[in-house]
């Protein structure tokens, strides 16, 4: 077995043909090689649903059998456990893999394999030094097939044959300086499976931390981070191609969670980390927050004021303003992520996170429980007073709780389980009901911005009427919550 670690980088043809102009690769000269190789699984993707891709490749004159255990990538990266040998095409033999479960996993699958999907590119190879590494640079540039589908395939992968993983994230900073590269996330063996299936990619939910009790806080940081990013990432196509909804939400929350994780572990951050990220991702937070607000004011806030009024003419005004508003917010997402500094961003993000280091020797569990119960404190504060609050400090509640909840599902796996569950749907809950509360505000100022000179009038009287049925909903969620601490 082989541990491989390797950033992945897409770029266009144009791109493609200038990487080798590079003054890094000057006088390198590279390895050419036609790759064309098939992917097995059982009719119902058993293997893919266990993250495992196998495949069969055609290497010149040879034919080799790979297995790879396909672990989620961020900011690119992707570090995976990987099995190859000799082979016969279509003859199975998983001797060399020495995980006994996962060969178990494989013997068992056997008689069901049959080919998905083949990939068939022509590949130069550069290994370049770099600081104080060797680092394997392969562009390939071909097709991924599937039936009928088919799919441009062109990208970057830096590969680390020995050294530091730092390095590699340098030489994507000096390649960057001349070509546009993108950070890419989907493997080839996922941008197969997603032709066999003929599935347009889907919006992508956070899914937990990879935590262990015997990790140190910054390496749960990293986790969590990195878990953050992969669910921007993940979202980003639907960013790109026009922004719909659940996109939009679903890239939102990621950097939420992003930015609530560095303000939660910034006891144990250099300030200089917590200074350049904190707020780096603000830009590209706000314009998703517009849009966003757009979102839930055209599906879930507009429709019962039409009801309610349904031959009003600012009602209208107010319908047509906010799909145009709507429009350009999106529009404003995608020139962000056609900045050259964009990809810069992830890469350096990313770097950053893996350069990490410890130095507060403190116990994963301790640091935790100090910061849950600091951050439950601060929301116990609000929630007891809540009859007194305005709309300023509800709102101020409304984020401690989102924090609360965001920091108890990072803290998820180290938490007592009987306890975990209902603390978190009375978490859930209240924050739906806060949530609502805030839309409803949010939904009044745009209001106001689209209907400045209007006097109120039965539109407000509604609008007034409606926020205060919200607020008297609060105490029932605030109590359900409150009963999960004492």
């Amino acid at each position: 077995m082989s541990t491989e670690i390797e950033l992945k980088l897409q770029l266009d043809a144009k791109n493609a043909r200038k990487l080798a102009e590079h003054p890094l690769l000057a006088g390198l000269a590279p390895q050419r090689q036609r790759l064309l190789n098939t992917y097995y699984d059982t009719p119902d993707l058993a293997l893919h649903q266990r993250r495992v891709a196998l495949r069969f490749r055609r290497k010149g004159w040879d034919w080799l059998l790979t297995v790879k255990s396909a672990e989620p990538a961020s900011g690119g990266l992707a570090v995976r456990n990987e099995w190859e040998t000799t082979a016969t095409p279509g003859q199975f033999d998983f001797a060399h893999v020495n995980v006994p479960e996962l060969k178990n996993f494989l013997d068992t699958a056997t008689a069901r394999l049959e080919p998905i999907f083949t990939t068939d590119f022509r590949r130069q190879i550069w290994r370049v030094p770099f600081g104080e590494s060797l680092i394997e640079l392969a562009l390939d540039r071909g097709h991924i097939a599937s039936g009928d589908h088919r799919e441009r395939l062109c990208e970057i992968e830096l590969e680390l044959l020995e050294g530091h993983v730092t390095d590699i994230f340098g030489l994507t900073r000096s390649l960057q300086k001349h070509l546009q590269l993108y950070p890419a996330i989907a493997s080839k063996a996922e941008r197969g499976y997603r032709l066999f299936r003929d599935e347009a990619p889907r919006p992508f939910k956070a899914k937990p931390p990879p935590l262990a009790a015997d990790m140190t806080p910054v390496e749960a940081f990293r986790g969590i981070a990195l878990a953050c990013l992969e669910h921007y990432q993940r979202n980003e196509p639907g960013l790109q191609d026009g922004g719909e909804v659940e996109f939009v939400h679903q890239a939102r929350v990621a950097l939420r969670r992003l930015r609530s994780a560095i303000k939660l572990f910034t006891p144990i951050l250099p300030p200089e980390f917590v200074t350049a990220y904190g707020q780096t991702w603000q830009t590209l937070a706000s314009a998703l927050g517009d849009a966003r607000n757009w979102d839930v004011f055209l599906a879930e806030t507009l429709p019962p004021i039409q009801a309610h009024f349904p031959d009003h003419r600012d009602v209208k005004r107010l319908r047509d303003t906010a799909r145009q508003r709507a429009r350009h917010a999106r529009r404003s997402i995608a020139r962000l992520l056609t900045l050259r500094e964009y990809p810069s961003l992830i890469v350096e993000f990313t770097a950053a996170v893996y350069a990490l280091s410890d130095t507060l020797p403190l116990p994963l569990k301790q640091f935790a429980s100090e910061r849950l119960a600091q951050h439950a404190r601060r929301a116990c504060k609000l929630a007891e007073k809540h009859a007194m609050l305005n709309a300023a400090d509800r709102h101020r509640m409304r984020i401690a709780f989102k924090k609360l909840r965001y920091a108890t599902e990072f803290f998820a796996p180290l938490l007592p389980t009987k306890r975990l569950a209902p603390t978190l749907a009375a978490l859930g809950r209240l924050q739906d009901e806060l949530g609502l509360i805030n839309d409803h505000v949010t939904a009044e100022t745009l209001i106001k911005e689209v209907l400045p000179r209007r006097s109120p009038g039965p539109l407000h009287g509604w609008m007034a009427g409606r926020h205060a049925l919200l607020v008297e909903q609060l105490p029932a969620a605030l109590g359900d919550w409150l009963a999960q601490v004492a």
